[in-house]
């Protein structure tokens, strides 16, 4: 079973919860017990496992990223001129690994699933597949 969803981002760098879309599909194909593997079709942008209580935790991630890798560095070559995204998907990862028990996604109480743009606003792909 292999799902694609599609994203649409509005910011330049965005983290948004795809969890419940994720969750949803997992309970429509009535799968009870496996494994999730979702990954992203693009090479600046990426999927993490992270905390979905607080905000902040974001905001602060997206800011930190942007310290680590800014956008214009006088020594990039790339002609398309995001290599800082490339190094934060590259950083973060293009994909994830979940165990699904009792039809439900295996996450602690604070975690949720993210997809990561580095490089948009863009409209966005990412796939899933149960065993």
């Amino acid at each position: 079973m292999l799902k694609t969803f599609h994203v649409k981002t509005d910011h330049h760098d965005q983290m948004i919860d795809v969890t419940s879309q994720v969750q949803d599909w997992i309970r429509e194909e009535g799968v009870k017990d496996g494994v999730v593997v979702v990954q992203s079709m693009h090479t600046t942008a990426g999927l993490t496992v992270n905390e979905n209580a607080d905000p902040d935790v974001k905001t602060d991630m997206l800011r930190r990223f942007r310290e680590v890798y800014p956008w214009d560095h006088p020594e990039d070559r790339h002609a398309e001129g995001n290599t800082a995204a490339h190094m934060k998907t590259s950083t973060l990862g293009h994909a994830q690994t979940l165990l699904v028990e009792d039809g439900k996604l295996v996450l602690g109480t604070w975690q949720g699933l993210y997809f990561c743009e580095f490089d948009g606003p863009r409209s966005r792909k990412f796939v899933a597949k149960l065993l």
